[in-house]
């Protein structure tokens, strides 16, 4: 009796692992979503540098300087949350063919720009307050979550249709969605580099467009396993 009870439980697992183990038909497939738009704000990143050989000179002369740049930013009503201090140095620099040190300071400001409209005059006049050196330009949008949402939803679709693609010549369905692996890069604004020189105006020069935004495209990738039915 105990054999024949046994012999049913290793059946009956056998049966149970058999079914668990049948291979359920399925495909996996990428999908990618893109969205292109005009960006609406910028981040630029300016310098004011100095040099000289003492250095408590060459630290108040860039001080001098960068009050005038805080002024100006202020003048033009940003809001505080939108311009910071990024980086503060104040260099040793030996000639050792001269046998002499000079000193190299440099205050870096970021500072993000809502209204592009402003961006001409902004960059005119931080110039004339003593920034020297403008480090990069980045463009952005202020709707960045919602158009990365609208490139999710772009690229399940287009997982979605990839996949009916391929099965529509075997006459099965697409099914529900087993697994659902986010492959996207985080976004990167890139940034735009401009030179002092292409900045810089004669004081009796008209204004004009320093740079040309373009589009930005926002890109989210994805990869799909389907049932098929």
């Amino acid at each position: 009796m105990k054999r024949t009870i046994v012999f049913l439980a290793l059946m009956l697992m056998t049966l149970s692992y058999g079914q668990e183990t049948k291979p359920v038909p399925q495909i996996t497939v990428s999908g990618e979503g893109k969205v292109k738009v005009i960006p609406d704000e910028a981040t630029v990143s300016v310098s004011v540098e100095t040099k000289g050989n003492v250095a408590k000179d060459v630290k108040k002369e860039n001080d001098e300087k960068i009050d005038a740049v805080l002024k100006l930013i202020k003048k033009m009503n940003l809001a505080p949350a939108d311009y910071r201090t990024q980086r503060v140095s104040l260099n040793p620099q030996y000639d050792y063919e001269k046998k002499k040190t000079s000193y190299n300071a440099t205050q870096t400001i970021e500072i993000i720009v809502r209204d592009l409209n402003k961006y001409d005059e902004l960059m005119e006049g931080l110039v004339n307050q003593g920034i020297n050196r403008i480090d990069n330009v980045v463009f952005q949008s202020s709707k960045l979550a919602q158009y990365e949402s609208e490139a999710r939803k772009l690229a399940m679709k287009e997982a979605k249709h990839k996949a009916e693609d391929y099965v529509s010549v075997l006459g099965q369905k697409v099914g529900r969605a087993l697994t659902i692996s986010d492959n996207t890069q985080s976004y990167t604004a890139q940034p735009v580099y401009a030179r002092f020189k292409t900045m810089a105006m004669e004081s009796d020069a008209a204004p004009r467009e320093t740079l040309a935004m373009g589009e930005i495209t926002i890109t989210a990738n994805v990869s799909v396993n389907f049932i098929l039915e």
